[in-house]
């Protein structure tokens, strides 16, 4: 057991966490830019790279909560290591796909097991800095790093969607594939010298079944059984859900807009933009946060703001405006991020913690599944403009959920510090207004 005086200060497991989110960001980044461009050059129709991308989703949601309970019973670690191995293998398998312009039940396959990698690292990464922070004292807000975190994601985000396009341009769109996959294996490194199990103690007493149905249980008690935890989960499968999709439209629907289809630098504009935005909302959510009494008021009024703008991005025909649209939506998406993370993390117990985050992940990946392909048809019928529309009209779902979750007076929807909730328990009883 460790001793308080063996312990890292808070400074050095944010050091860690921003290191991690770096490298991830940055792997992942290299092919955001071009993803979907990537799949329709395999040979792909519209519906049929937005179906994989459903795939892809569908991984996510079947295996959230298998890798969640993963993370809550093996450890936070061994979770991060195994989903970084998997991630870099898959992402090969998805290159070597490209290469031999493969059938669509290979990409739908491939896809799943991409979705697989990256359920290891959600929930995980956050429950491990969560308990790492409260268990060397840290006294700070979570949006002050979450925000920052952002910022750091977004910088990785930026250099990383940049240098894919512009590499993709330069040589193949196969490329940025193969960099991923070299970065994954140097994160798995870097992870196993860097990152450690701090504030969290598996369950190992339990065989794996047992276990595995211990955390399940109390994950859906303090996940789906907790009102504010269950209402503003129900609203990620219309924000997070439509998000995905919107992402990824946003590629072939610039270049449309450009006029040039194989302007694939234009294309990593489009996710350079949302980066820019990652590391502007990142810096702004921590004082947007202070504007308001209730975290939901600024989940609530980002939510608004990205139905109202994905409605106008889909209406306008001019490239610029359109650029300057993304940029907003990228902003209000960003400002929300932190905030949401938060809220979330200061409702769930420390053991159940992987798992519930975990869970809400997967209800985003539920939409997903539902919407992308939906819209990838609507974007075959009707055209991109005609599908973000909808993407406008389906996230404006959300409201009445976030509403719900704030009217259960959650004590986290006005907490400010990571310790705040044990300071208020050892003086006096919390009031909640």
């Amino acid at each position: 057991m460790s001793t308080a005086t063996s312990l890292p200060s808070p400074r050095r497991v944010q050091g860690t966490y921003y290191t991690l989110m770096l490298g991830n960001t940055l792997a992942a980044s290299f092919i955001w830019g071009i993803n979907t461009l990537f799949l329709l050059d395999a040979g792909l129709s519209n519906l049929e790279a937005f179906a994989a991308n459903a795939f892809f989703t569908a991984g996510m949601l079947i295996f959230e909560i298998p890798t969640g309970v993963v993370a809550d019973t093996v450890g936070r670690r061994a979770s991060y290591l195994i989903g970084t191995v998997t991630l870099a293998v898959t992402t090969a398998m998805y290159w070597l796909l490209w290469v031999w312009h493969s059938p669509f039940w290979a990409w739908a396959i491939v896809s799943v097991l991409l979705g697989l990698g990256f359920t290891f690292f959600s929930g995980a990464v956050d429950a491990w800095l969560v308990d790492a922070l409260k268990a060397t004292g840290y006294q700070g807000s979570l949006e002050a790093v979450f925000g920052r975190a952002q910022i750091v994601g977004g910088v990785a985000m930026l250099s990383g969607s940049v240098l894919g396009g512009v590499i993709a341009q330069a040589t193949n769109l196969g490329v940025p594939f193969v960099i991923r996959a070299v970065v994954l294996v140097v994160m798995f490194v870097v992870a196993a010298l860097l990152m450690h199990d701090i504030g969290f103690t598996p369950e190992r007493g339990e065989n794996p079944i047992k276990a595995t149905r211990t955390v399940f249980r109390a994950s859906v008690k303090y996940g789906l059984g907790n009102p504010p935890v269950r209402w503003l989960m129900l609203a990620s499968p219309f924000t997070a859900g439509v998000g995905i999709y919107v992402f990824y439209a946003l590629q072939p629907y610039l270049l449309e807009l450009w006029g040039d289809e194989e302007a694939y630098t234009v294309a990593g504009l489009a996710a350079a933009l949302l980066s820019g935005a990652a590391i502007l909302g990142g810096a702004l959510a921590p004082w947007v946060r202070k504007l308001f009494r209730h975290r939901t008021s600024s989940i609530l009024l980002a939510t608004i703001s990205s139905a109202i703008v994905l409605l106008g991005l889909g209406l306008v025909r001019n490239f610029w405006v359109a650029i300057v649209l993304v940029a907003v939506w990228g902003i209000a998406s960003a400002i929300d991020d932190p905030v949401h993370r938060a809220y979330l993390n200061d409702m769930i117990p420390s053991k159940q913690r992987a798992t519930v985050l975990s869970f809400d992940s997967l209800m985003g990946s539920g939409g997903g599944v539902v919407f992308q392909p939906v819209l990838g048809r609507v974007a075959d019928v009707g055209g991109y403009g005609a599908s973000l529309i909808w993407s406008g009209v389906i996230s404006a779902v959300a409201i009445p959920f976030v509403l719900l979750s704030r009217a259960q007076h959650s004590p986290a929807d006005t907490a400010h510090d990571v310790n705040e909730d044990e300071a208020t328990d050892e003086s006096e009883p919390s009031t909640q207004g």
